[in-house]
């Protein structure tokens, strides 16, 4: 077994262990930090539902949309009210422009209420028209994320994206029109398809080069248990023999032209705010269904059901159906995790989190990376070296996997069914 199936494995096995949360009963709400932390904000709503994605999200149906959008704005006014107030804030999905006019009040309410230093919201490649994106600017909007997976016309059609969002070309079209007018456009590319070849991929990183966005994010294609045998009958079985050797030219070919803001998110200068708020974020607070939230130590799951979700808003409750109390080790080994996916861990910093140094909390995995020349020491930093990049990327492809096996089961048990078998439900 290599180094980096051997982390794969270890790494979904503790997965399972970090979600396994208590489940039903009366989960109370976590106090407010005394500093800004970091918000999520939840919009489950698709027009269609891609085959190969595991996020809570539904067909979009206008009159429960426009419900769950009042229910989210109560929500936020309950975490006001018991003091909870916020540095960044990341808008995701599904598609939060799916009503725009219902993303510019909420936009409205977050700035008038919490006046947050950064906001980032997801789209999809039919809302990149130069009008939507210079409302999002003004109103206080500085990255938007627009989620393009690749240019390649044959994936694209496999996947159900031709039909509703075009060709490559098309998509090359829309992106290059959209830049300049929000601070950071980000565009959201996945590789390791199981009938991709290593020349798609590079025609891809060709194309990016072509319209230069300010950020890249190179996620390898993720799928839960469930949406792997759908993957399957789509293209082929989904493996990771190929992940390896398509990262490895990912990066050589972004090498001098995009800097690494973390293992997979590569950014012109001066470009830092990421789609991995969990990376730079201590703590952080989910509001929406089937959103997480990691405060005080503990992680926190909003309900998956959007009936029983706008029930418990309407009784003027928290929509909260499962914790996960952290021990002292495993909330150091989550945060080792993910300060190394973002490149670099303050050691001072580590210490006076945890009140003990690293080596004293994670001696062993310490020294197997190490060992494995993955990481190193420079002055007060532990830094993970370009060998340690891919490791990284492993791990956290199956930390993500876990996080979506957790959402499936979540899903089903709220009654949520999945598409049988196509590429979309309407």
């Amino acid at each position: 077994m290599g180094i980096e199936n051997f982390i794969s494995w270890y790494v979904s096995r503790q997965a399972s262990r970090y979600f396994s949360f208590e489940n039903g009963g009366s989960i109370e709400p976590p106090p407010a930090p005394d500093r800004p932390i970091h918000l999520y904000i939840h919009i489950p709503f698709c027009a269609e539902l891609c085959p190969y994605c595991s996020f809570h999200r539904v067909p979009f149906m206008e009159p429960l949309a426009r419900e769950y959008f009042s229910a989210l704005k109560q929500e936020l006014g309950m975490y006001r009210d018991r003091g909870f107030s916020f540095s960044g804030v990341y808008i995701g999905g599904g598609t939060p422009t799916v009503l725009p006019d219902e993303l510019f009040d909420l936009l409205s309410l977050i700035t008038g209420d919490f006046s947050p230093s950064e906001i980032s919201v997801e789209t999809n490649p039919d809302r990149l028209d130069r009008g939507m994106l210079k409302r999002l600017a003004d109103a206080g909007v500085s990255r938007v994320s627009v989620g393009i997976q690749t240019f390649d016309d044959q994936i694209l059609k496999a996947v159900g994206r031709y039909e509703k969002y075009g060709s490559g070309p098309h998509l090359k079209e829309r992106l290059t029109e959209a830049k300049g007018i929000v601070n950071t456009l980000n565009t959201d590319m996945i590789y390791n398809f199981p009938i991709q070849s290593l020349k798609m991929l590079e025609s891809d990183l060709e194309t990016l080069m072509d319209v230069g966005p300010d950020q890249i994010t190179f996620y390898p294609l993720m799928v839960s248990d469930l949406t792997r045998g759908k993957m399957k009958g789509i293209m082929g079985r989904v493996d990771h023999s190929k992940e390896k050797r398509f990262y490895e030219a990912i990066t050589s070919y972004l090498d001098g032209r995009y800097e690494p803001n973390s293992a997979w998110c590569f950014s012109k200068a001066g470009t830092s705010m990421i789609d991995e708020y969990i990376v730079s974020a201590d703590e952080y607070l989910g509001v929406g269904s089937g959103a997480f939230g990691l405060v005080g130590g503990r992680i926190y799951a909003n309900t998956f059901s959007l009936p029983l979700y706008a029930e418990r808003i309407r009784q003027g409750k928290f929509p909260l159906s499962a914790r996960k109390i952290f021990s002292a080790r495993e909330l150091s080994r989550y945060a080792f995790l993910m300060g190394l996916f973002g490149l670099s861990i303050n050691l001072n910093s580590f210490r006076s989190r945890f009140k003990a140094p690293l080596w004293r909390l994670l001696g062993p995995e310490l020294l197997f990376f190490s060992l494995a020349g993955a990481v190193r020491r420079e002055g007060e930093k532990l830094v993970l070296t370009r060998k340690g990049q891919y490791y990284w990327v492993a791990m956290m492809r199956e930390f993500f996997t876990g996080v979506d096996n957790f959402r499936d089961l979540s899903r089903e048990a709220a009654g949520i069914r999945q598409p049988p078998d196509g590429l979309s439900s309407h």
